[in-house]
């Protein structure tokens, strides 16, 4: 079963254009995110899924610098984009990361992907119940460090199954909503992961603030271990609370909200 890692980035996102190109500690949070990502030790192959426009042209560079894939398909549809993506590759297992997660961890990931895979689950996540109304579980791990882990076969079924548009932007969201039909596994942060027991923390990368606060977390960890982990990056917070009011007043934004301004 090969298993790929998915990290959906364009520069036209909405609230930061060309964050994913904003710098980090002397590179930009892309190549962060794939850096991170690569030395998860259960993931075989890491690929960029950007899209067809020319603006993403500098992202499928840096990533092919880096010895990553890349796949380009629509702004839009996003879930064909990642479908694609995995199929180019032959993969298996997908892996769904973000382009705005830079404090994606490893060694999560590799737990995840043994939860996955012992658990007989047909999709498990840490973070994605945020934003389910169907999904009965509150979400454990900060926000900004999801990890999405379901088959190329299934996410090719509901590529088939439904046409909803906010199902072909967010890519889980007709599984993670239909817990009734799908056995979902919530990875939580217990055990070795319980100091990263912190649903308050936002690390997501989405606003000018958000970018801010990365930038001080960074300053922090990178240049003395460039493989910090995300429970040093919650020890910051432990002896600095006060930087979590950098960007403590933006608000998360969550799929079954859209759903529901649509409805």
């Amino acid at each position: 079963m090969k298993v790929v890692a998915t990290i959906e980035a364009r520069m036209t996102s909405k609230r930061l254009p060309g964050k994913v190109l904003r710098e980090l500690d002397g590179a930009p949070m892309l190549q962060r995110i794939i850096e991170r990502a690569g030395r998860a030790g259960r993931v075989d192959q890491v690929i960029l899924a950007t899209t067809v426009n020319r603006t993403d042209d500098p992202l499928e560079d840096l990533a092919r610098r880096l010895g990553a894939a890349c796949h380009r398909g629509s702004e839009d549809d996003v879930l064909d984009r990642v479908l694609q993506a995995a199929r180019s590759s032959g993969g298996d297992l997908i892996v769904e990361l973000t382009g705005d997660s830079p404090f994606t961890d490893p060694s999560l990931i590799d737990d995840m992907v043994d939860f996955y895979r012992t658990g007989g689950y047909d999709y498990v996540a840490n973070t994605a119940m945020r934003h389910s109304a169907q999904w009965e579980k509150d979400p454990t791990f900060p926000i900004g460090t999801s990890v999405e882990i379901f088959s190329a076969d299934l996410l090719g079924k509901v590529a088939g199954w439904t046409q909803d548009p906010i199902d072909h932007e967010h890519v889980s969201s007709y599984i993670f909503e239909r817990p009734d039909r799908f056995r979902l596994g919530a990875f939580e942060a217990e055990g070795k992961w319980e100091r990263c027991r912190r649903p308050d923390v936002r690390l997501t990368v989405d606003t000018p603030e958000d970018l801010a606060l990365a930038r001080e977390v960074y300053a922090r960890l990178h240049p003395r271990n460039p493989r910090f982990t995300l429970m040093d990056v919650i020890e910051v917070f432990e002896k600095e609370p006060e930087l979590l009011a950098i960007n403590g007043q933006v608000v998360q934004q969550r799929v079954f909200e859209q759903r529901q301004a649509s409805a």
